[in-house]
């Protein structure tokens, strides 16, 4: 026996010989901000002729459907604003459903004037955002479909309207930014629980057999029996004999519900929380199914709250920028007719 292994054993049998009691401590204590600096190094990258975005306007493009709730979210923003919304000679109904996405999913939209023989406001059209840039010189922009493809638009004939940044004020950046992590958990778990499902190779429970058979012909036959019984789905059975057997002769192991436990559930309903919670959207008016007895409260309360507290600023901040830039009446919406009975504001 080893001296460490002897004492040990002594420290164990007697107690005056056992080793002093130690604490310790781990894990310092962590400030909230370290190491989520990153984003303050976002910088809008210039190569000379136009700058390029904090954060890449294609990823966000292809983050739009991530999820359903992300997506969806976003639509019914742009729906109940486009429902209110008037057309008028310069801007129809498509475009600003166009306008109000590229807002929403990128944080900026542009707003392109296309002028008459006459050099005369004719139309306002979307510059589409995923694929505009600002340009170096103030009031000139870029329509850059790849980086060897690209347009410079007519200097002047184009608005900028974009969500405020912390760190830089030429591009916007969305709000929902903080939701995406969440947003991609939520794809991932769906992911993996669909290869789960289409992989065809867990089992579905073990036969175990250890009682010797009298005959081998009896265990061949259930051994066929086993795999003609099993049908076209996902799980799969499996059979086992061990003729040395000693105690409980046939068992009926199940591993399939051991092998599936992965919190799905849980990381869906999370995940989808927090989504909303960046959108800042009613879960009742996307369709989300109360877990409770009570529900989610009244519906059209709820949407009255939502269109006060979120798309009335959103209305505004529109309206009011294009109007003012285009020198004209381009958009406006209906007055708001609560339907929950809610007093309505007066017109900001």
């Amino acid at each position: 026996m080893s001296t460490e292994f002897r004492d040990v054993a002594e420290s164990i049998t007697d107690p005056a010989k056992a080793a002093p009691m130690q604490a310790f401590a781990f894990g310092d204590a962590e400030p909230v901000l370290d190491r989520r600096e990153f984003l303050d190094s976002l910088e809008c990258w210039r190569n000379g002729r136009w700058y390029e975005p904090p954060i890449s306007m294609h990823a966000l493009a292809r983050a739009f459907r991530v999820g359903p709730h992300h997506s969806s979210a976003i639509y019914a923003k742009r729906n109940m604003m486009s429902s209110r919304f008037i057309p008028s000679r310069w801007m129809d109904r498509e475009t600003f459903e166009a306008l109000v996405l590229d807002f929403l999913a990128l944080g900026n939209c542009y707003v392109e004037e296309r002028q008459s023989m006459l050099r005369e406001p004719m139309r306002y059209q979307r510059s589409m955002a995923r694929y505009t840039r600002r340009g170096v010189e103030p009031g000139t922009f870029f329509f850059v479909e790849d980086w060897r493809v690209e347009t410079e638009l007519r200097p002047g004939s184009v608005l900028q309207i974009m969500e405020a940044d912390l760190n830089q004020e030429i591009y916007g950046i969305p709000d929902y930014l903080s939701g995406l992590q969440s947003a991609f958990l939520n794809e991932g778990a769906t992911l993996f629980r669909r290869r789960y499902y289409l992989n065809g190779s867990h089992a579905g429970f073990i036969m175990y057999v250890s009682d010797p058979a009298q005959n081998e012909k009896d265990i061949e036959a259930m051994r066929q029996a086993l795999k003609d019984s099993k049908g076209p789905g996902n799980f799969r059975n499996l059979f086992m004999y061990s003729p040395a057997g000693k105690k409980d002769g046939i068992q009926i192991i199940p591993i399939s519900e051991v092998a599936a436990k992965d919190e799905f559930l849980g990381i869906k309903n999370t995940t989808r929380d927090d989504v909303l919670a960046a959108h800042r959207v009613p879960p009742q008016l996307l369709g989300v199914v109360p877990q409770n007895s009570g529900g989610f409260g009244d519906v059209l309360r709820a949407t009255d709250a939502f269109y006060w507290a979120e798309i009335a600023r959103l209305e505004l901040k529109i309206k009011t920028a294009v109007n003012r830039w285009a020198n004209a009446l381009v958009v406006d919406f209906e007055p708001y007719v609560s339907r929950a009975g809610t007093p309505v504001p007066a017109a900001g």
